[in-house]
């Protein structure tokens, strides 16, 4: 974002602060330093502030700080017209460690509490709920202090215009940046002695955010070629790690989204070296303390670089998206260990992760009664009291169990000691030591089950949901397991009656405890949009592609810029934001924008709906420049270029979908490795040639391209080796 940077200057100049990277990068950074719960307790408090009446669990947290917090809202805005006082945004989540610290060390003093209540509109934002809201002032963080990360501290006219911002402020100054209370007063002498600079330097650089976020490059564009897509590929490629896999560095991150471009790449290319190293990936993962080798799931990431310690906090949309990449792993080696690391995704997310409805929770902490990975970490003398001789020799040999340990809360004043991270250190077992390796895990898992669990953050979201939906429905085909179809099946459900008001064709964001809110973002729409039509090709289902039109349409109808091109992030009637934005970015989720571009690629072959195609093809051109500018940071969106740049197949199975022989086919077609491919039955709203193909006494398969089909066929071997030919 070098083009804010001379704007930035005098941001910059506000405070004597050495703008080091503290916080690393614009990760999400963690689980909350205590135990933590979604309501308030029941104890007598000393204060309640607005936030009580939320429904969001990281706004409950903050509902007895002696803070007096507004959520976002006019109610806010119009007090700070009112008094004519700068606001202090604040921008976190429920599980993020370092949101928990500053809440602990500052937002529970009275003496900070009191000054914030003189001289300050405070207001607290979930920024799971309102990703449009962090977006924006993310970008102004990000842009004056050259890195990010939550929580996010911002200082704002009261017209919501940014003037000043950070992330985490110790409660006294140290690391060459102010104490918290030394920046309130610094914030506030400034706001009295300059204010009409802090109003003008507000106003230039929401100008700037404003022409950098969403706004047509006046460049040329790159042509949308194969070059794009190889180039980016390589220059991706070069940044893996030969021997642990991922990406070089620490903490390591999954970021799924660009694993899955290059092997989507790399299986096109036939570049058996690049599969190997996604493949390496995969192992390592698996094997590694970032996978939770008992309860199954994986963790936000690793603090190292060989994916050993977590930062032990599990989000939905990491595990969402690693699913979807184990299932392609199985599809391309045929190796039954990443179908296993599948299953265990599921396993934990429908134990753990389901409502009883269907609708899938956010998140879990890192911490469990005060320590970081307490209730996931083990000591030796724990197991050896635990496990029978011959189970404790097998599981300290396979976990590399040591009486040091491997891990420490560095975040406390007093670490538990001698704490085990389990992996698998030493995967190779002999036949005798299968059994007691299987009966030792069974012991861990039920002891561990016995421990007080992590706090959950259980507001269910539209768009991560979406996320979940559809590598869920893939896995019911992939893995044959009915009950993933069941699962599936019940989150639709829960999304469309909780979320989805099919009279206005309204998608709304967030639901919990039995309320949904008023926010609709175009990742919820196009997440879920995305989910229907993976959806429909598992199970051929009419209903789910007219769910996915409508979808679409009403997608378009509140987000797409007709002008330019891209998906603005939020409705235009998003009075509350002072920019809107169009996500160019793939973050620890993809851009709503990369996703609603492949999804309506695929709506437009499924259909033939000439306006789909077209808006995902000006929406490509409109961001061809970042994909080749940032290819580290649009794997999804080149993973719809690469879908566009081929001639898909369209699979056509005719007769009903209820029928056996197919679901069979269905199965059959899905168990092949092939991107560049959409299914479709005879029935509903699909494209016209589809719909001329009768049923004959068998269900049959047509594998087409443009206008021309190959002979049909009933048997399963055969369509699979047909779709083989063509990856």
């Amino acid at each position: 974002m070098r083009c804010l940077s001379r704007l930035a200057v005098f941001a910059l100049t506000l405070l004597p602060l050495a703008w080091s990277s503290f916080l690393g990068s614009t990760a999400e950074i963690g689980a909350p330093s205590k135990a933590m719960t979604a309501t308030p307790s029941p104890k007598a408090h000393s204060h309640t502030n607005r936030l009580a009446l939320e429904k969001s669990p990281y706004l409950l947290q903050h509902a007895h700080n002696p803070v007096d917090w507004f959520p976002w809202g006019e109610e806010a805005f119009e007090q700070a017209r009112k008094e004519n006082k700068p606001i202090f945004l604040s921008v976190g989540y429920s599980t993020c460690h370092w949101c928990h610290v500053m809440e602990r060390e500052s937002f529970e003093l009275e003496e900070i509490g009191a000054y914030l209540r003189e001289h300050f509109i405070s207001i607290k934002v979930d920024r799971e709920e309102r990703p449009d809201v962090d977006k924006i002032y993310m970008t102004y963080v990000q842009a004056t202090t050259g890195s990010g990360g939550w929580p996010m501290t911002v200082f704002l006219t009261p017209d919501r215009k940014p003037f000043y911002g950070g992330t985490y402020f110790p409660p006294k100054g140290k690391f060459g940046r102010p104490g918290f209370m030394e920046l309130l007063e610094r914030i506030h002498q400034l706001w009295t002695t300059r204010h009409d600079e802090l109003l003008q330097s507000a106003s230039k650089m929401t100008e700037q955010i404003e022409s950098h976020l969403g706004k047509e490059s006046a460049e040329k564009k790159p042509k949308l070629n194969p070059d794009l897509v190889r180039e980016a590929a390589m220059a991706i490629s070069r940044q893996l790690d030969p021997v642990n896999g991922g990406f070089r560095g620490a903490p390591k991150f999954p970021t799924p989204a660009l694993p899955s471009f290059l092997l989507m790449h790399a299986v096109r290319q036939n570049d058996r070296s690049l599969i190997d190293k996604i493949v390496l990936t995969g192992d390592k993962m698996a094997a590694g303390g970032i996978r939770d080798q008992l309860g199954g799931g994986f963790a936000r990431y690793s603090v190292d670089d060989k994916w050993l310690v977590p930062h032990f906090e599990k989000m939905l949309y990491d595990n969402a998206q690693l699913l979807d990449l184990y299932l392609d792993l199985y599809l391309v080696t045929g190796e039954q260990r990443f179908a296993d690391v599948a299953h265990d995704i599921l396993r934990y997310v429908l134990r753990d992760m389901t409502h009883p409805e269907g609708g899938f929770y956010s998140a879990e902490d890192a911490d469990s009664e005060g320590y970081e990975g307490k209730f996931y970490a083990w000591t030796k003398s724990e197991l050896m009291e635990l496990l029978t001789p011959e189970e404790f020799k097998v599981a300290v040999e396979y976990f590399g169990i040591t009486e040091k340990g491997n891990f420490e809360d560095h975040s406390h004043p007093n670490p538990l000691p001698k704490q085990n991270v389990l992996s698998i250190d030493n995967p190779k077992l002999k036949d005798a030591e299968r059994p007691l390796l299987a009966s030792a895990k069974e012991k861990m898992f039920a002891a561990q089950l016995k421990r007080i669990r992590p706090h959950r953050d259980d507001k269910v979201l539209a768009s991560w949901n979406g996320l979940m939906l559809g590598p869920l429905a893939r896995a019911a085909v992939v893995l044959n397991e009915p009950k993933y179809r069941v699962a599936a099946e019940k989150n639709l459900a829960f999304l469309k009656t909780k979320l989805w008001d099919a009279d206005s064709k309204t998608l709304y964001h967030r639901w919990r405890d039995g309320e949904r809110d008023t926010v609709q973002l175009l990742d919820a729409y196009a997440y879920l949009l995305h989910a229907s039509i993976t959806f429909y090709e598992t199970t051929l289902d009419a209903a789910k592609l007219d769910f996915a039109l409508e979808l679409a349409d009403a997608m378009m109808r509140r987000f797409y810029d007709v002008e330019h091109g891209g998906f603005w992030q939020a409705a235009p009637d998003a009075k509350d934001l002072i920019i809107r934005v169009k996500e160019d970015y793939d973050g620890a989720q993809p851009s709503g924008n990369a996703v609603a571009i492949l999804a309506l690629l695929k709506l437009a072959d499924i259909t033939d709906q000439a306006r789909h195609r077209e808006a995902a093809e000006k929406s490509l051109n409109f961001f061809a420049d970042r994909m080749e500018r940032m290819p580290q940071g649009t794997g999804y969106f080149l993973q719809a270029l690469d879908y566009w740049l081929d001639e898909p197949s369209r699979v056509v199975i005719t007769g009903e979908p209820t029928d056996e022989r197919v679901k069979a086919l269905i199965a059959a077609t899905h168990s092949v490795y092939q991107p560049a491919k959409v299914v479709l039955s005879n029935r509903g709203p699909v494209e016209e040639f589809a719909k001329t193909i009768k049923d004959q006494k068998q269900p049959e398969a047509y594998i087409c391209t443009g206008k021309t089909c190959q002979p049909p066929t009933s048997e399963v071997g055969k369509l699979k080796e047909l779709l083989g030919k063509k990856k």
